[in-house]
């Protein structure tokens, strides 16, 4: 037999039982082979044969050592070779048999002992695999696995076994629990509040997180962008339809004291020249919502701290005799902070007084979660009978309002020189907006007025104290009517831009969930109805009268009363199930609930002189716990809803500046650019440098952040230098950074220059210990911008606006002196604005000439007389192309590479110590930023560099490329003296990855 039949045989027996032996041995089933080859045994083997009675044949095998019968065999098998029919002898002609007798109760042993052997090995699993499973595919039937009765007979009992042997062994349970148990009303409301402790959730939240793509952003979860591919149709419901967006995230701070005192307070933080303030007429009185710019206590155009929106309450309130006024400030959460401060400065608001605000329960501590009661294995998923004993039990209660705030926290301030009473109410109430053309039609489609009080209502019990007491009073169901009316003649009206911006409109409906319509519907205006209607025509002209702009929202008590009284999903849901005629009106009588809520109206566009009016719209404001109740009826009435995006999106094609990333004089839009430039800087470079855009070869100094600071420096320096005896050398600037020549001069198209290695200065690269990049240059000018009264700001004064909106024009009445009292483009006027604001950015609007699709930190430039010609001449001309920059940094990022592969190679040597560490020397710049100071940022390209662009993308509004952003004042005045009257207002277009400059439009609006 060959060696590897034998080493077969050694690998069946190596697991065996070392009392298993074999009968005749190894050998002798060698031997026995030849018999079958028709061998005869010689007559010295017959001899050994006869007298092996007192000779045991059983030869015991070890796991790795064979018999010495084998070893002994190994050489006559030499002489064996197979033929045709089985083995046959060799020359020699020896042949061996089996014994003719063994001993009885040896072999019996020996077959006793294999046959245990295998029972053992057949009754012991080889695999972790159950019964079920170890049936062939064609046998399997579902529900195997709990139903035992399904398995072949066999294998039933050892099915039954492996059963009771789980439910033994069975686990203990995982904090993570299944599906259905975290779908139970008790451990949801706690694994919801749970989730709440760091970032707060609007009531829309789990309605968002089903459809949406959550973001996590200034402290709440928010929707970014649909799931679905939603662009184009959000476009259209903005433009044609309604748009719905949860505003809930927005801040309101609420001021309460003297008319008197709280203006004297707040006029130190805003100025006339940005336009209205706090004392608007219109606004005073309550009827229309303003806007204002917010700064620092005296410290107007600079150190400002943000935009925001205010409501006065109006004074002609039935029933309030108070000389109170009452205020309320709504704005960004990013500018919460420093807002709430400076109001608190100088209110001298010190003394926290304790808030009447409902404060929600603290969140249940570990120990707490843990010894709420769980429900049992088996009762999982199933409907249960309450017992009497739970009828009182105490059920968590959901967080409704701000989860994260702490309870002992203060929600009010005091002055006690001028008695104004500051308080916070943020997530103390809902605020949604509705834009859009059809977005009134929504509201008079899914709101109903609350029907008054009856006298034979005043028998039942009703929680609604407060409405039943206002029906009581004629002159509470005289304002009821009339605001009722003015309410329905919003269905007579095209578009909200019709109404007079801001208005103000306070209404107290019933329960919308009563009237939900069966299936989804788009609500349409009734103007036949309206057409000739006098009220109407009074309604465009005038506006929402003053006494309607009252609401029983300004009252606090009420609010929360019903909040407190609203009638549960579950309940309204089983009412609605007892109903004779499914389908029918639900009639619920004095338990319906009357909320109150105020209308606010939106005005869209209200810049430039196209589009006027796009986007507007009407906001809601109602109590908290209410959101979902409003949200359901204003989607089934044909409203799309919209996130982050799509609010962006509305910003910038009303070009309005977006809050906080439009705002680069503020500390919440310094943030905001850091987190941004932060976050690009990272996904830069985890793309490997083949992949990813050379910027330094492109010229762009500053691909992820716009530095403005340097920006209005470098103008600032031009202009000082442009006067007599000043260098001739025009990019030799004082206050700007020395770079070398070769650094600043582009190479040509063939790229002569760049395949030519050249040194930067040692003064700008080696010599410091630690480069830094891009990122750490930007966020370093900030903060140190942000302590030390930086002189940066943005220009919003209106009057000055009008003046550059006028120069911009193109055509030759943009010299002549306008009506209005405007001035000539002279030097004189020029240096007169720069004087006041000599480092100052203006907002702009760029639309282009041609193709092109402008994107975020596009670099807004100067076009050369050249440029001009050429574009005048060919009006297909689509722009000049810059020239490829030479990579100054490209030896020294080799030698960095090199003195690094050095050191790993001295560390992994035979000889250096094992534990020794890595030598930390300075960080090698990245390839493709710019590392260290920024040269002189407007001259580093061939066209001066003007500003940046902070919103940017295709317009579906316009047809074409439209981009929004900022430019520097100085550098604006500069151009515009500087360019012929038909071409004024043309400037350049070029991304942060492209080469192609594109003929753009300037234009400022106002």
């Amino acid at each position: 037999m060959s060696n590897a039949k034998e080493r077969k045989h050694a690998k069946k027996m190596r697991n065996q039982p070392t009392n298993v032996t074999l009968a005749s041995g190894f050998g002798a089933d060698r031997g026995g082979m030849h018999h079958f080859g028709g061998g005869r045994p010689s007559q010295s083997q017959k001899q050994e044969l006869h007298s092996g009675t007192s000779q045991q044949w059983q030869v015991k095998t070890g796991p790795h050592v064979l018999p010495e019968s084998d070893v002994n065999e190994q050489s006559s098998s030499k002489t064996m070779f197979k033929k045709k029919g089985g083995w046959k002898a060799g020359p020699e002609g020896a042949s061996q048999e089996i014994p003719k007798y063994i001993t009885a109760s040896t072999f019996a042993q020996a077959r006793a002992a294999e046959i245990s052997a295998m029972l053992k090995a057949v009754a012991q699993k080889s695999s972790n695999s159950l019964v079920f499973q170890t049936l062939p595919r064609h046998m399997r039937r579902r529900a195997m696995s709990h139903n035992v009765k399904r398995l072949p007979r066999r294998l039933q009992e050892m099915a039954k076994k492996e059963a009771e042997k789980a439910a033994h062994q069975k686990k203990e349970h995982s904090k993570n629990k299944c599906h259905k148990a975290r779908r139970c009303h008790v451990n949801r409301t706690l694994e919801f509040n749970r989730r709440q402790k760091k970032n707060i959730w609007l009531e829309t939240h789990i309605w968002h997180a089903k459809r949406f793509h959550m973001a996590k952003k200034w402290g709440y979860c928010l929707g970014e962008r649909p799931t679905a591919k939603s662009h184009r149709a959000c476009y259209r419901a903005m433009t044609h339809l309604c748009l719905l967006q949860d505003l809930s995230y927005y801040c309101c701070l609420e001021l309460k004291g003297k008319e008197e005192e709280i203006l004297k307070a707040l006029s130190q933080m805003c100025s006339t020249d940005t336009g209205l303030t706090f004392a608007a007429v219109h606004c005073l009185s309550g009827k229309r919502q303003g806007s204002v710019m917010l700064y620092r206590a005296n410290r107007y155009p600079r150190e400002m701290l943000g935009p925001v929106t205010f409501i006065w309450k109006s004074k002609t309130t039935p029933g309030d005799t108070s000389e109170d006024r009452q205020l309320w400030i709504w704005l960004h959460p990013t500018l919460k902070l420093a807002v709430l401060e400076e109001m608190k400065t100088t209110c001298q608001c010190s003394e926290p007084v304790k808030s009447s605000v409902c404060v929600p329960d603290p969140l249940p501590t570990p120990a707490q979660e843990e010894n709420q009661p769980e429900l049992a294995d088996d009762k999982i998923g199933k409907k249960r009978k309450r017992e009497d004993g739970e009828e009182g039990a105490k059920r968590t209660k959901k967080i409704i309002g701000d989860g994260t705030r702490d309870p002992c926290q203060p929600r009010s301030w005091l002055s006690p020189a001028t008695g104004v009473v500051i308080s916070d109410l943020t997530m103390e109430m809902n605020r949604f907006r509705l834009i859009g053309p059809l977005s009134h039609c929504v509201l008079t489609s899914a709101l109903r007025a609350a029907p008054l009080h009856t006298e034979e209502e005043d028998a039942e019990e009703t929680p609604h104290h407060w409405w039943r007491d206002t029906c009581r009073s004629s002159d509470g169901v005289i304002l009821h009517q009339r605001q009722e009316a003015v309410f329905q003649l919003l269905g007579g009206i095209s578009s909200p831009a019709e109404i007079p911006a801001g208005s103000v409109l306070g209404l107290t409906v019933r329960d919308p969930r009563v009237n939900l319509p069966p299936q989804r519907s788009r609500a349409l205006p009734h103007l036949e109805r309206y057409q000739d209607n006098e009220q109407v025509r009074q309604l465009l002209q005038e506006g929402v009268p003053l006494e309607c702009a009252h609401s029983f929202i300004w009252n606090g008590d009420i609010c929360r009363s019903v909040t407190e009284n609203k009638i549960s999903d579950q309940a309204l849901n089983r009412m609605r199930s007892e109903l004779l005629v499914p389908g029918s009106q639900l009639v619920l009588g004095p338990r319906e609930s009357k909320i109150p809520i105020l209308l606010i109206q939106q005005p869209g566009k209200v810049t430039g002189e196209d589009r006027l009016g796009w986007g507007s719209g009407w906001d809601v404001l109602l109590p908290k716990g209410w959101g979902m109740a409003f949200w359901i009826p204003f989607i089934y009435r044909g409203a799309r809803v919209g996130g982050l995006k799509e609010a962006t999106v509305h910003s910038q094609y009303r070009r309005s500046p977006n809050i906080p990333g439009d705002f680069p004089d503020c500390l919440a839009g310094v943030r905001f650019a850091e987190d941004q430039a932060k976050d690009l800087l990272e996904k830069y470079k985890r793309r490997p440098p083949a992949k990813r855009p050379n910027y330094v070869k492109l010229g762009t100094l500053a691909p992820f952040c716009c530095p403005w600071e340097q920006l209005t420096q470098d103008w600032e320096s031009r202009v000082q230098a442009a006067v007599p005896g000043a260098q001739d050398d025009p990019r030799r600037l004082p206050g700007v950074p020395c770079v070398p020549e070769e650094i600043c001069q582009p190479s040509n198209e063939a790229g002569t220059s760049e395949n030519q290695p050249m040194k930067p200065e040692v003064t700008g690269c080696e010599a410091q210990a630690r480069t830094d990049t891009v990122l750490g240059q930007g966020a370093r000018e900030s903060h140190v911008a942000a302590a030390a009264g930086s002189q940066l700001c943005v220009l919003r004064n209106r009057k000055l606006l009008r003046q550059l909106s006028a120069w911009c024009g193109p055509g030759s009445k943009a010299r002549r002196a306008p009506c209005g009292g405007q001035q000539e483009l002279t030097r004189k006027a020029c240096l007169s604005i720069l004087d006041g604001f000599p480092r100052a950015l203006v907002w702009v609007s760029l639309s282009l000439l041609r193709k092109g699709s402008p994107e975020p930190r596009t670099m807004i430039c100067v076009p050369s007389e050249e440029d001009l010609l050429q574009l005048s001449q060919d009006q297909c001309y689509r722009g000049p192309r810059e020239s490829k920059h030479s990579d100054p940094f490209k030896s020294l990022i080799l030698k960095q590479k090199e003195k690094k592969k050095r050191r790993n190679r001295e560390r992994d040597a035979p000889g250096s110590p094992a534990g020794a560490a890595p030598a930390t020397g300075p960080e090698a710049p990245t390839k493709g930023l710019w590392s260290g100071p920024l040269p002189g940022l407007t001259s580093h390209c061939s066209r001066l560099l003007l500003g940046f662009v902070t919103q940017g993308d295709f317009s579906l509004a316009v047809g074409g490329g439209e981009a929004l952003g900022f430019v520097s004042l100085t550098g604006l005045l500069e151009m515009l003296s500087s360019q012929p009257a038909a071409t004024r207002g043309l400037v350049l277009l070029r991304p942060p990855a492209s080469l192609q400059y594109r003929f753009a439009r300037l234009a400022v609006e106002v």
